[in-house]
């Protein structure tokens, strides 16, 4: 599984917005911040508002906040918005068709464990949780 620009900067978007709480934030300012491309990053937030992970508001004082509180949003939810699925394989995806070799398969198992490992991974750390690990000076970015 790898996560593409588009998951991993809609991460960086939420808590971009998670920490700029109440007011709309204009998608300049995000985009400035966070150093994506404001063509790029207007794709990403269309989805999250379209899903009601964030409300936008047009006009001047417009911009984008959080639906919800941080702490309501998990990474495993942000990504599989973004992503589609997070399923390490194509056969334990949602959308995909039963193999033909469901039955005989030696590796399903193994699959589906890894699957419920990322997911149970993923849908235990919010983006409250990620706001409050951050320290200062740490420089690393997502």
């Amino acid at each position: 599984m790898m996560i593409s620009t588009k998951g991993r900067y809609a991460l960086r978007v939420m808590i971009d917005l998670a920490e700029h709480p109440g007011d709309y934030v204009p998608l300049k300012e995000i985009a400035q911040r966070q150093e994506i491309s404001e063509k790029y990053l207007e794709i990403i937030l269309k989805s999250l508002v379209r899903e009601k992970f964030l409300i936008g508001q047009r006009g001047k004082g417009g911009g984008y906040r959080l639906s919800k509180t941080p702490d309501a949003y998990t990474v495993g939810s942000i990504l599989r918005l973004t992503e589609g699925s997070l399923a390490p394989v194509a056969c334990l995806n949602e959308k995909s068709e039963q193999c033909t070799r469901v039955h005989d398969c030696r590796t399903l198992s193994m699959w589906q464990g890894l699957d419920k490992l990322i997911s149970e991974y993923l849908d235990g750390i919010t983006i409250a949780e990620l706001m409050a690990s951050y320290q200062p000076g740490d420089n690393y970015i997502i």
